[in-house]
């Protein structure tokens, strides 16, 4: 595994730094001139460069790589940092799978032990390693998972399911008077006489609803 040594009096810095590297174009070479024109006029400053290189971010020469092109994607840049960070720091990660800030006195100390660091030195590579976890994201962490979708059900069988009768849950149903139903059935006769109708017809309206 590995433990990056690299770290920077101004961790305070270090998400503008990366708000910068994300915003802005690649450059050829990553240059202390560079680091002035954004605002990092300190001298302290200059560690940063150290510490991109441990990250895996420029290589030996100060050329980006692949990695910071790769940060520069804004949906994947946190998920870049998180993989940078088990690269650099895997040591830590032996600690806690996903570290927090209740691990800090164990990670502290690894810092000291590790690279026979001063409490001043090893508590500045805590402070770096902390501001950089912020803008890291694992997959530990994550999302929850999506519900399963629902099947479609055939045409054929969804019509089924419509026709059947619900016999399961009985419907309930208003109380009804029981009461008497007529079926009258009327032979008409064979005439093409239509007053012969008419008068049937007027029979019927006079004996059965008019009463």
């Amino acid at each position: 595994m590995a433990l990056s040594n690299a770290y920077v009096q101004g961790y305070g810095k270090i998400p503008e730094l990366f708000n910068k590297i994300r915003d802005g174009q690649a450059p050829e070479q990553f240059t202390h001139q560079l680091l002035k024109d954004w605002g990092f006029s300190s001298s302290n400053d200059r560690k940063f460069i150290q510490l991109l290189k441990a990250l895996g971010f420029l290589s030996p020469d100060g050329k980006p790589t692949s990695r910071y092109h790769e940060y520069r994607d804004y949906s994947r840049s946190k998920q870049v940092m998180a993989e940078a960070l088990r690269e650099s720091y895997g040591d830590i990660f032996l600690i806690k799978s996903t570290p927090s800030k209740g691990d800090r006195d164990a990670i502290q100390g690894k810092f000291k032990s590790s690279h026979n660091a001063s409490d001043r030195v090893a508590q500045l590579m805590t402070n770096t390693f902390f501001a950089l976890l912020d803008l890291a994201e694992f997959s530990g962490k994550a999302k929850a998972r999506p519900k399963p979708k629902e099947q479609p059900q055939p045409l054929e069988q969804k019509r089924k399911a419509e026709d059947l009768p619900d016999v399961l849950t009985p419907k309930p149903t208003a109380y009804e008077t029981p009461g008497l139903h007529y079926n009258i059935q009327i032979h008409l006769p064979a005439t093409k006489d239509i007053e012969v109708y008419n008068a049937i017809f007027k029979a019927l309206k006079e004996h059965l609803y008019e009463t």
